[in-house]
């Protein structure tokens, strides 16, 4: 039996990342995969449904792909060494500890003896092999002899339930009504997605006398992504053809990458980077930071790796693809000839990984 931890994943909140891995494995997993929360009073494992407590076999998996410490689910680093079920984790990345000062204060905080718990696992799938490399790293800083066999799982790219489609999708010409060619960037405002830097480089290309928009989809951190939004705000109230999409529904993010001539991402940390794998599932190229992490999934083709925060090389890049139509649609054919995984295949690596 696989029990799933939905602690915090299975209730509603903001459509994470994370959440979002969480949600589509244990969908993918079925029948496979039975809903389970800590409770924290208790100090105990419940099913979701009825709230019984579980009765652990030897044999039996708690898979979790959540964020936790002892401070937020007291009695848990004694359930995992009294070891009455066999323990998996979903491995994400490391980013807390690597850009403390722009991460969320209590993921920094937690996030030490969280890398540290996992080590004393059974099993650990890393969603890339540069993230697992970064665990495997904090444990030899820490002197841990680990238990944790940790292996690697690749994502899901079939964005919301939707079957491949055949061809490209990205556009060379613009729909009537839009002012040029569109590009779009997915994910959280805040600084690790460096929209703010984005910014910069369209506001250049835009003071050329380039014509395109650029769109960006998504919720705003609270605790940093604040000024990102008020300036791209600003830019559509001052004439830039500049929009900040929150809270957009699937459809609604389809409909978009159904008008985008490519996407950009330019972020300066990674655990895998789904918003690079999902466009190209979509037939939409990707401008992406040139990070090993990405460079996993970009190196197959579709995609214009560009150094982190090079302006000059990123005006170059969102130039060519914005204007050279013979390179815009060799990056186009190659998105769409890419094979890709499925959320089917992740749960079958981590069926297999669990029966390995």
């Amino acid at each position: 039996m696989i029990y799933f931890d939905v602690t915090k994943t299975g209730r509603t909140g903001p459509a994470s990342g994370l959440n979002r891995v969480s949600a589509r494995l244990r969908d993918e997993l079925g029948a496979d995969a039975v809903p389970v929360e800590w409770h924290a009073r208790r100090g105990v494992w419940r099913r979701a449904a009825g709230h019984a407590a579980v009765s652990w076999a030897k044999a039996d998996w708690l898979l979790t792909g959540e964020l936790f410490s002892e401070a937020e689910r007291p009695g848990l680093t004694a359930f995992v060494r009294a070891r009455p079920a066999r323990l998996a984790a979903i491995f994400h990345d490391a980013i807390p500890l690597k850009f403390p000062a722009i991460t969320w204060p209590q993921s920094v905080a937690r996030h030490p003896s969280y890398l540290s718990l996992l080590a004393e696992f059974d099993r650990v799938l890393a969603v890339s092999a540069a993230s697992a490399a970064e665990l495997r790293e904090f444990w030899r800083w820490q002197g841990r002899t680990a238990c944790a066999t940790v292996t690697t799982i690749a994502l899901g790219a079939d964005f919301g339930r939707q079957a491949r489609v055949a061809g490209t999708r990205g556009v060379s010409t613009p729909p009537t009504g839009m002012k040029g060619p569109a590009l779009l960037c997915v994910g959280i405002l805040e600084p690790r997605k460096n929209q703010g830097f984005l910014l910069d480089v369209c506001e250049g290309l835009w003071s050329e006398g380039l014509g395109f928009e650029l769109h960006l989809v998504g919720r705003v951190n609270p605790h940093f992504g604040q000024p990102v939004a008020a300036r791209a705000k600003a830019l559509r109230m001052s004439g830039q053809p500049v929009w900040h999409h929150e809270g957009l529904d699937d459809a609604a993010l389809r409909g978009l990458y159904a008008t985008a001539r490519a996407t950009v991402f330019p972020t300066i940390a990674e655990g895998c980077g789904l918003p690079l794998i999902e466009s190209l599932w979509q037939g939409v190229p990707c401008v992406c930071s040139d990070l090993p992490v990405l460079r996993e999934n970009a190196d197959g083709g579709g995609c214009v790796p560009v150094p982190v925060n090079d302006a000059q090389a990123w005006a170059a890049a969102l130039r060519r693809v914005l204007t050279d139509d013979a390179a815009w649609r060799t990056l186009a054919a190659e998105a769409a000839a890419r094979t890709l995984p499925t959320w089917a295949e992740s749960a079958r690596q981590v069926r297999a990984a669990l029966e390995g």
